[in-house]
Order: C-alpha cells, then sequence, then structure tokens
C-alpha cells in the first residue's frame, strides 16, 4: 500500500449549491448542466484553499489522483497553491463521481415526480440501487478497487493525495477497509473540501472538516 492515502472531496458545487436551496425550500431541482463541466461556487473556492492549508499542516503529498470532473480539479488547483511542493499529478476517469443515468441533475423530489417508481427504488435500497442507465455503488466500488490496486503496484509506500467525490471517498473507507457496503451509510454524508486519511490500511481521520470553520458562514 501507500504510506498515506488521504482522500478530499471537492469544494462546494454549483450543483451542491443549487440543491442545498431546492432542499430548503422544499422543491424539486432537476439541472441540464453536464455533471463533469460543474465548476466550485466562490465559497467552494474558498473551502479549496482552506483545504489546501489544512494539507500543508501535513507531510505533503507525492503523488496526486484527481477525478477529471472541472470541480474536482479546481479544488486540487486551489488546493496546491497552498503547498510549498509541486506533486506528480494526473487524472483518472476511474475517480468521476457515481454516474446516476437518467436522473442526473434530479434531487428526489424532481424523482418523484417524473419516475416515482425509481423513486421508491431508490429508497428501499439507496446503496444497492442502480438507476436506469447509471451506476449502484458496487459499480463505484469496483473502480475504486482498480485504482487503489494500481496504487499498490505504483505508489506503494509514498504518500497519496485523492481528490474526488463523496461517493469516490464512501468507496475508499469500504475497499481499503473492507467496511461492508450495507455499513457505509453510517459515514455519509461525506462534506465538501473534507479530508480523510488512511496510514496503510487503518483509518486515521474520516470526513474531517475543521478546517473549513468560519469558511461557510
Amino acid at each position: 500500500m501507500p504510506s498515506t492515502i488521504i482522500a478530499v472531496r471537492h469544494g462546494q458545487s454549483e450543483s451542491n449549491e443549487a440543491h442545498a436551496r431546492a432542499k430548503a425550500a422544499g422543491m424539486a431541482v432537476a439541472l441540464t448542466a453536464a455533471d463533469d463541466g460543474v465548476p466550485l461556487t466562490p465559497l467552494g473556492r474558498r473551502q479549496a484553499s482552506a483545504l489546501g492549508r489544512r494539507l500543508a499542516r501535513e507531510p505533503e503529498p507525492e503523488v496526486v489522483w484527481c477525478s477529471p470532473y472541472t470541480r474536482a480539479v479546481q479544488t486540487w488547483e486551489l488546493a496546491a497553491a497552498e503547498l510549498e511542493s509541486t506533486p506528480e499529478t494526473r487524472t483518472d476517469t476511474r475517480l468521476g463521481d457515481r454516474l446516476m443515468g437518467e436522473l442526473a441533475g434530479m434531487n428526489l423530489a424532481a424523482i418523484r415526480q417524473r419516475f416515482p417508481e425509481e423513486a421508491e427504488a431508490l429508497l428501499r435500497a439507496e446503496y444497492g440501487y442502480r438507476p436506469p442507465g447509471g451506476e449502484c455503488f458496487s459499480d463505484v466500488a469496483d473502480r475504486v478497487r482498480a485504482v487503489v490496486g494500481d496504487m499498490r503496484a505504483e505508489c506503494a509506500g509514498r504518500r497519496v493525495l485523492v481528490v474526488a467525490h463523496d461517493a469516490i471517498v464512501l468507496m475508499l473507507k469500504h475497499v481499503i477497509e473492507e467496511v461492508p457496503l450495507v455499513s457505509v451509510a453510517a459515514f455519509a454524508p461525506v462534506t465538501n473540501a473534507s479530508v480523510s486519511i488512511w496510514r496503510g490500511s487503518r483509518s486515521e481521520v474520516f470526513n474531517d472538516d475543521g478546517h473549513l470553520r468560519g469558511i461557510s458562514l
């Protein structure tokens, strides 16, 4: 294994903000923008910079594996500006967010309006549910397992940073610690710009967002 794996979720994105507003208002929302191109909000950019300052308190990463989604790339660019070193960086499509297929961009209220049967199926088995044309969490876990396998082969003994999405961080928990998939829900939600750290296969920190105190106000 890498000596350390640090996994971070991207800062707040425009989609995150739109969904939060809709939830607070009890409204349905169905976003049409391509998910991989959604950028950070001004708050998300501040969170990413604060994340970089948090990472600077650790031994800095030697290798960075980043989701190719805009919000993840922007998060890493802003965080990297706070570090002294410039680690080797790669993007990997396997670290992209969970694909929601025909339900992409919709909150639960919108799914209930347009696809009531899918909404019921989602509520019955969230972590086992595969939306039409999309992925269930075991599909995401397969992607993450393949990435971790490559990290074992290529980054043994090195400090690796993963910049990705909530689903990816949760599946790292599942894959690295062998937490049963049905038990992963207990560790959700993974917050924007949070930090999770594994030393070998041991979890040291999970979903820590203390460095954001005051940023989100």
